[in-house]
């Protein structure tokens, strides 16, 4: 078992943006049914990180491993296919205003035609039960949920598919910090149910805390520390350390003084 490839591998992923370098050789494994967190300042690269793993964007060099296949050496169905086993929670919802809220959860599965409408009700009702959300809920509009309501349907349209991996792009974002726990909870416990791969992003030291098994920090563009999530705040490496902590003063401050 311990021969297995990481769920996720990237190796000197490269990406700049003119004469911004974003992504300076990161690299990372992420181990197949962990939950792994990546944190990092403002434009430190997370969220290109990100979209590289998801086809988004295009990495000027590097690796993406995925169950030991290299994706960026794939074909266009090929790739399609991993992705397909994927999940995305946005960090502001990204719900389609002009669709009721079942049509926003099984989305994916109706453009694909995987499900037909009456099916994908039931498929939808199932995923709104696993996020705490009765059935009527998916008559509504997303206009008229509220924001904790909106992020939890966001989290059944990510889990609907049941997927392998899934992707959160701070998901506590605009929240209170109870509900913000909350959806925390039920992201643990979605992907627990699912035994699937969870990668998050987020400023939220709390929530990297609660969801995280390990955690990796950027920072000039590459993974300068990696470990448990747990240890956050105290892990030894003053960049990781100023970072959890908020402190003012640190080497980030010093770096960004010059």
């Amino acid at each position: 078992m311990s021969d297995a490839p990481p769920k996720i591998r990237l190796r000197g992923l490269r990406k700049a943006f003119g004469a911004k370098q974003v992504l300076d050789g990161v690299d990372l494994d992420v181990r197949a049914g962990s939950s792994m967190v990546i944190l990092g300042g403002s434009g430190s690269g997370k969220s290109v990180t990100i979209k590289c793993i998801l086809g988004l964007i295009t990495p000027d060099a590097g690796t993406i491993e995925i169950d030991g296949r290299d994706v960026l050496a794939m074909s266009a169905r090929e790739r399609e296919a991993v992705l397909d086993r994927t999940g995305m929670l946005f960090q502001n919802g990204a719900l389609f205003d002009s669709l009721p809220v079942w049509e926003n959860v099984c989305f994916k599965l109706l453009a694909q035609k995987r499900l037909d409408r009456a099916r994908a009700r039931d498929k939808a009702a199932q995923a709104l039960a696993d996020v705490g959300l009765g059935p009527e809920v998916g008559d509504l509009s997303p206009a008229e949920l509220s924001g904790g309501m909106q992020k939890r349907v966001a989290l059944a349209r990510a889990i609907a598919s049941e997927p392998d991996i899934i992707f959160f792009d701070e998901p506590t974002t605009g929240l209170d910090p109870i509900m913000g726990a909350v959806i925390d909870g039920l992201i643990v416990d979605c992907v627990k149910r699912l035994g699937a791969t969870a990668v998050t992003i987020t400023h939220d030291m709390a929530s990297a805390r609660r969801i995280g098994d390990e955690a990796a920090m950027i920072h000039k563009g590459r993974i300068v520390w990696t470990g448990p999530a747990s240890t956050l705040g105290d892990t030894g490496n003053a960049v990781v350390d100023q970072f959890a902590r908020g402190e003012r003063e640190g080497p980030i401050q010093m770096e960004l003084r010059r």
